[in-house]
């Protein structure tokens, strides 16, 4: 499932990175630390990867 938003491939990315030890989980605020908790690699990694052009800066939910 891609992300809708610039923000939320933004979240995943920083929750990735976190994941794989490249910076702490202490860093995290928000929505990446959820992402972080409740979300596998392979998920954050599709979740990061999506192409942002045409995509919203925000979704309203």
């Amino acid at each position: 499932m891609p992300a809708k938003s610039k923000a939320q491939q933004k979240a995943a990315g920083a929750a990735l990175s976190a994941k794989r030890g490249e910076t702490t989980k202490t860093s995290l605020r928000g929505a990446s630390k959820e992402m972080f908790e409740s979300m596998t690699e392979a998920q954050l990694e599709e979740f990061a990867a999506t192409k942002h052009k045409g995509k919203p800066d925000h979704v309203r939910k």
